[in-house]
């Protein structure tokens, strides 16, 4: 009777689905980061589309398809849109590429908008190595530092539609107080 036991319960560990891995878990992978984000309703319903997301996070590529559901009342991309699909990018390229021991949050941002969108638009971020040394450099000693990026978004023939800044906060976790 007891080796029956035994063997029940080692059967039900095997049943047992594996633990769920953390949010933190899942966006580990560039690739499970990028469609993960496809699928985030504020992206999926705007008609974001993240189209890549480097190996090494160094970059990114994002689009905004222009459809009937995703035009504003005079037939162009709504302007929210387009700055939404720039919000999360330099803090989680940033994040990834500076590594755990870094806080890396958006401080403040803004967009001129330069021509209508009347088409697919798409926009690039990209984390170089230098940058991220740059960065680490500043925040040594626990020094805040707070910097400027800025992408353009484009149409697939290059037309500039507009340009967005972000300045993001950077600071080594262990000079944190209540950043």
């Amino acid at each position: 009777m007891r080796g029956q036991s035994d063997s029940a319960a080692s059967d039900r560990s095997r049943l047992r689905p594996a633990r769920l891995p953390t949010w933190r878990e899942l966006v580990s992978s560039p690739e499970a980061l990028r469609r993960g984000m496809n699928v985030w309703p504020p992206f999926l319903f705007a008609g974001i589309r993240v189209i890549e997301i480097a190996p090494d996070f160094a970059g990114a590529t994002v689009e905004l398809r222009l459809r009937t559901l995703t035009r504003n009342y005079v037939g162009t991309q709504y302007g929210g849109s387009m700055f939404s699909m720039t919000d999360p990018f330099w803090m989680l390229l940033l994040g990834h590429r500076l590594g755990p021991d870094y806080v890396v949050w958006d401080q403040r941002a803004e967009i001129e908008f330069l021509k209508p969108g009347r088409a697919d638009v798409r926009t690039h971020f990209e984390v170089s190595d230098e940058l991220v040394a740059q960065l680490r450099a500043e925040a040594e000693g626990g020094r805040k530092v707070l910097h400027w990026l800025s992408n353009d978004i484009v149409t697939a023939e290059g037309t500039l539609i507009a340009r967005v800044r972000r300045q993001v906060y950077i600071r080594h976790k262990d000079h944190t107080r209540g950043y």
